[in-house]
């Protein structure tokens, strides 16, 4: 008979098991009379097993110590911070760390309010407190789990795919038959017999704008064009999310992607992007901006302390960087993420798929100039991301404007620094970055005029001196990886655009094996990894979000196989200034140096207001079993003043590690295979990957910032 894992224990059950595997403790317990007497013993028989254990280890030199070190820490630092209340630097809710006195009060049998996760984090606590060294995960286990996930180029998939555009291309010819305001583009002209409509739909689908106007924008026509194959308490969610106001937008080519098989690929990864949760649904409405700085009022300092021309077109957390939200079609993607960090702007109507009033109005012109005018009058900018939304979703007209200002601003700004002194110079534009998820969503986008756009631009800018051009694009499985998209990507390096990733890792994603497989998937594709982010912890993303404890276990037994040595950095730097040639120079580094991946990319949870960080250790765990961390920052970039004045951040996480794993298991997984998942109570910021890093800037540059106040509070 299968062992009953612990997960599915009760809670009085647990206590026996630890009577059984760890009896000083509940007798520790059992014997104090008060919670300080309990916390005194404890901190007695950690410092015993630590002293035995130093004893051993001089007798045993390949001992490790690190487990106990480790587990050692965490305790001592919850045991000094019991009893004290603190604000979750997210939510703004008070927080009282008692997990010791829980603890006692449990192992005592005595009545609390807490659940099965909160003993389980203790009970791996303890195992971790016991325990001579980690099972070490082998690179053949590593080369296994990444060899598992299949990607968009397979042959089984490419024709269980072919089927699927088939089959949609078919209830598209109903759709365009049945539409009552007809599109003059997209029709069937009179007496078209049903074998030219096919091959008229054949030639349309690959038409980036048909795609738009032929997505999907309800519950029902998404089942319908997934063959009713969705189940009725999905539906239901759905509903309740129309009802709500939640927009549905899909297009045909992003359905093709998802299997509707009986037993067909593992498409959870990307299923998971479009059908929502119920924990998104009911938070709908009610949603808050997690980053704190997207949150502006007029005429007041953003939470980062940035003032800005207006509350939505520009967001700002970094002296040298600041996100440009075009007022256009830029302002829609090709697809609403059910992780998306803008849900609040979708809330508030601000981002939305009503793409002909996103068409830009008359006095857009004016107002370009007016923002443009901030990138060029601040001292310290030198870095700008077009995003939304999606920058590709502008049309190409309104781009070519979009980078034609740019263009025009960077060298108004060089040009203003001839007049102006050593030491008062301004930071000149270095980097133009395109924030969009089209080569995934819609690779169809990246057509000849997009490309031709592209090229001239980056011709045009290198001569006055902007060095870096980039699209950050946003691939969350190898399964987004078709050969659609390798041609759309392939384009983009042609035009002398680099091409970076950023993944959230998700519930689905967050499978072992499944991001390097994505690493090595995209660098083949001559893609660099550029940030894997941890899921913002609010209501609304629970069911997605996974314990910041796992992101480190992906770090450190996953993504260490592709680890940056000295020369492949020196290889690396080379590789990214012919981004025309990275394809096969990708390859060559690859082969070369017998490497499954590069992992270019850092391992972070965007902080509130604040910037990006992985520097956390574990301070208290919830009665319900989630983890308290304490957040440091990044230490390795230019922050805002506002955070040289604060120490660190208290953020809770939003599930346990527990009910991580029950999620795993449902979805196929085995717990025990995330078992060291429970030991990473610490983790520490990577360095940025020497490639991503500015150029060096001239000198003579101005240390004051500009568009900075404090803000009232943080």
């Amino acid at each position: 008979m299968k062992k009953k894992s612990l997960l599915y224990f009760t809670v009085s059950r647990l206590v026996e098991v630890y009577k059984d595997k760890f009896p000083e403790i509940v007798q520790m317990a059992l014997r104090s009379d008060t919670l300080e007497q309990f916390k005194r013993l404890l901190r007695m028989y950690i410092l015993q097993l630590s002293r035995s254990r130093r004893r051993a280890l001089t007798k045993n030199q390949t001992m490790k110590v690190l487990p106990l070190h480790s587990a050692a820490r965490r305790i001592n630092r919850m045991l000094e911070l019991e009893g004290i209340s603190v604000r979750d630097f997210a939510s703004n809710d008070e927080i009282k760390f008692e997990s010791v006195g829980l603890l006692w009060q449990t192992l005592r049998k005595e009545d609390t309010e807490i659940k099965l996760d909160f003993m389980l984090d203790w009970y791996y606590l303890f195992e971790q407190l016991h325990a001579t060294n980690y099972m070490v995960r082998s690179a053949v286990q590593a080369e296994n789990e990444r060899d598992h996930w299949p990607n968009g180029i397979d042959k089984n998939i490419f024709y269980e795919r072919n089927g699927n555009r088939n089959f949609i291309q078919q209830l598209l010819i109903k759709k365009i038959e049945g539409r009552k305001k007809m599109n003059s583009r997209y029709r069937f002209e009179d007496g078209m017999s049903l074998t030219d409509k096919q091959r008229q739909v054949r030639a349309w689908w690959f038409d980036y704008q048909f795609q738009l106007t032929m997505a999907i924008r309800s519950a029902d026509e998404l089942n319908y064009f997934m063959g009713m194959t969705l189940s009725h308490q999905t539906m239901r969610i759905l509903h309740t999310a129309e009802r709500k106001g939640i927009p549905f937008f899909v297009t045909p080519y992003y359905l093709s992607l998802l299997s509707i098989r009986p037993f067909g690929y593992d498409d959870a990864a990307i299923r998971s992007y479009i059908l929502y949760s119920a924990e998104l649904v009911k938070e709908f409405g009610q949603i808050r901006a997690w980053e704190k700085e997207d949150d502006v009022r007029p005429g007041e300092p953003n939470a980062a302390g940035w003032l800005l021309p207006n509350n939505h077109s520009i967001h700002r957390r970094y002296p040298e960087v600041a996100i440009f939200i075009p007022d256009s079609k830029g302002r829609a993607c090709g697809g609403l993420c059910a992780v998306c960090q803008r849900m609040y702007g979708f809330q508030q109507g601000r981002l939305n798929f009503d793409l002909e009033k996103l068409a830009p109005r008359e006095d857009w012109n004016d107002r370009l100039s007016l923002l443009m005018a901030y990138f060029e009058n601040d001292s310290q900018l030198r870095d700008i991301l077009v995003t939304g939304g999606d920058a590709l979703m502008s049309t190409n007209v309104t781009l070519k404007k979009i980078l034609d200002a740019i263009l025009g601003m960077a060298q108004r700004k060089k040009e203003a620094n001839v007049h102006r002194p050593e030491g008062q110079k301004y930071a000149v534009i270095q980097r133009v970055r395109l924030g969009s998820r089209m080569p995934a969503y819609l690779p169809y986008r990246i057509d000849d005029e997009l490309v031709a756009l592209l090229r001239d631009f980056r011709d045009k800018a290198k001569q006055i001196g902007i060095k870096q051009f980039i699209i950050q694009t946003h691939f969350e499985s190898p399964l987004e990886i078709t050969l659609e998209v390798l041609t759309a990507l392939r384009k983009i390096q042609e035009a002398g655009w680099m091409i970076t990733n950023q993944q959230v890792f998700t519930v689905a994603t967050s499978r072992r094996g499944h991001s390097a497989a994505l690493r090595r998937m995209l660098n083949r594709a001559g893609i660099l990894s550029y940030y894997t982010f941890s899921v913002k912890g609010f209501a609304e993303n629970r069911a997605l979000a996974v314990p910041n404890c796992r992101l480190m276990q992906e770090m450190q037994e996953e993504k260490i196989y592709g680890q940056l040595t000295a020369e492949v950095t020196d290889m690396l730097r080379k590789i990214a200034q012919s981004p025309e040639n990275i394809v096969n120079d990708l390859d060559w580094l690859l082969d070369s140096c017998r490497l499954p991946f590069v992992a270019t990319d850092r391992n972070v949870m965007n902080l509130p207001g604040i910037g990006k960080s992985m520097t956390f250790t574990t301070v208290a765990v919830l009665p319900d079993g989630r983890r308290v961390l304490y957040f440091t920052f990044d230490n390795g970039r230019f922050h805002s003043p506002v955070v040289a004045g604060l120490e660190g951040v208290y953020i809770t996480e939003s599930k346990s590690v527990a009910d991580y794993l029950r999620q795993l298991e449902c979805m196929g997984e085995r717990a025990e295979n995330y078992g060291s998942v429970w030991y990473y109570n610490q983790g520490k910021t990577e360095t940025i990957a020497d490639i991503f890093r500015y150029p060096r800037q001239e000198s003579g540059i101005t240390k004051e910032l500009m568009n900075f106040k404090f803000p009232g509070c943080l």
